[in-house]
């Protein structure tokens, strides 16, 4: 039984989401839905790339990711199929793919062109859903479209490393439920570079110079919980995704706050690290 994921930025509240898996089930119902997230924030590209890149692989091979980000069509926003890594994913031609194809080499890209056999304003319900559903039924991708041999890239994308190599300038490129701020900063990218140097990272006026494995690392469990003061404070890690990331630990927006809200970290915000001879 094929599975057709999706990731939009359509949110909750509206009838989009549902009209979507509507049209996939009235194409055949001998299929699985699985919704990632309808919250990305609207037309959040990068946003929608960590997501999808740190959830497509959780999935069996075969699986079908249809993204609905900044979808509508136009000249300079064609809509692709893509074969990667033995999954399918179905989005604009935006940007959203080059976060996974940084990592892993498509097999297949096509530009989709049945769109002049369907009358539509809606491109994830009329074009996307029935894509997914020629996939599921074992159709091939050049029936759908014609073969391209790239996709567009997003700025700001990978980190810079200056001329002396003791210095990686990176962006935030997202921000989860926690308010955790996540770089594009690689762990395996980061110890290249890193060659067994002592760091500073630094996010505006915050500095640190330890990554931990785990955020609780911060606390000292010798010290009576009565005389702990751990919630609030600020670390850095490499998450469960090795991305670079800053956090509050325990976080919460009501109570004590944030890194995004205490650090005043946006999104594409520069983290720096400079590293020490």
């Amino acid at each position: 039984m094929a599975i057709i994921t999706l990731t939009t930025d359509f949110g909750e509240k509206d009838h989009y989401a549902g009209a979507i898996k509507g049209a996939i089930y009235s194409e055949s119902e001998d299929l699985k839905i699985v919704d990632i997230s309808h919250s990305v924030q609207p037309f959040n590209i990068l946003e929608a790339a960590y997501i999808i890149q740190n959830a497509y692989t959780s999935f069996p091979k075969g699986t079908i990711h249809v993204i609905g980000i900044d979808s509508e069509l136009n000249p300079e926003n064609k809509h692709i199929a893509v074969k990667l890594d033995d999954h399918y994913f179905i989005c604009a031609n935006n940007g959203i793919m080059s976060m996974i194809c940084s990592e892993i080499a498509a097999d297949k890209i096509v530009e989709i062109n049945i769109h002049d056999k369907i009358a539509t304003n809606f491109p994830v319900l009329d074009v996307f859903a029935k894509v997914a559903c020629h996939i599921a039924r074992g159709g091939t991708l050049e029936v759908i479209g014609k073969v391209i041999d790239h996709i567009k890239p997003i700025k700001n994308m990978l980190p810079f490393v200056n001329d002396e190599k003791n210095q990686i300038i990176g962006n935030v490129i997202y921000i989860d439920n926690y308010g955790n701020v996540i770089t594009n900063i690689k762990q395996k990218f980061f110890e290249s570079v890193q060659k067994g140097r002592e760091y500073e990272i630094s996010a505006r006026n915050y500095k640190f110079t330890k990554i931990l494995k785990n955020y609780s690392d911060i606390v000292n469990f010798d010290t009576p919980i009565e005389n702990r003061n751990d919630e609030g404070r600020g670390l850095v890690l490499f998450n469960s995704s090795s991305f670079l990331e800053i956090a509050i630990y325990k976080s919460d927006n009501a109570t004590v706050g944030s890194a995004s809200t205490l650090m005043g970290l946006q999104m594409r915000d520069t983290v720096t690290v400079n590293f020490i001879k």
